[in-house]
């Protein structure tokens, strides 16, 4: 895949992915709400930014045009296999309550992972009705809520990380959007 704009790096504070694409001479640019490692360039709520592009209002997504890539990294906590553990009462954090405080936390669980899951897709639909290029990166296990329930299946499996550079091995899958993934 050519990038001939900028790389949008959603959800990635740490400056990890954005720093290695500039080393490759790429502009590239990272978004996330929190700056923790004092490397955030855009400190800004996605959430948010998804909700009101999704509405129709001004939103960061008009700032990214069809040259650019974003990679999301959208955040995995109520997708990934250790989650999907949160939604049984046999759960080492629900061991010392009782049964309906257990289900009152599952069922506020249940809500959240709604919310975030529609955010995933309304990100999805922002990017495939504007034209604009989006891979979106998530956990991939055998009992992983999207590997189920997403809107399309991934194009990249990565069963092995450590193979590209990454300290963990753990299997990762990319969804694209209005792209191709491109090997070599």
């Amino acid at each position: 895949m050519e990038i001939k704009g900028k790389i949008h790096c959603f959800f990635e504070q740490s400056g990890t992915f954005k720093n290695e694409f500039k080393k490759m001479g790429f502009i590239s640019e990272d978004y996330d709400i929190q700056d923790n490692f004092n490397e955030t360039d855009h400190v800004i709520d996605l959430f948010h930014e998804i909700e009101i592009a999704y509405d129709g209002k001004d939103s960061i997504f008009d700032e990214i045009n069809k040259d650019d890539l974003i990679l999301a990294f959208f955040p995995c906590i109520y997708f990934c296999e250790s989650s999907q553990c949160a939604f049984r009462f046999w759960h080492f954090n629900y061991r010392k309550l009782g049964v309906k405080e257990m289900t009152d936390k599952i069922l506020k669980r249940v809500e959240n992972r709604a919310y975030f899951y529609s955010l995933a897709i309304k990100m999805c639909s922002i990017a495939k009705d504007r034209g604009l290029r989006l891979i979106m990166e998530n956990p991939w296990s055998g009992i992983g809520y999207l590997k189920n329930n997403f809107v399309e299946d991934p194009k990249v499996i990565d069963m092995d990380r450590t193979r590209r550079g990454d300290y963990y091995k753990k299997p990762t899958a990319y969804w694209y959007f209005n792209c191709e993934p491109t090997f070599g």
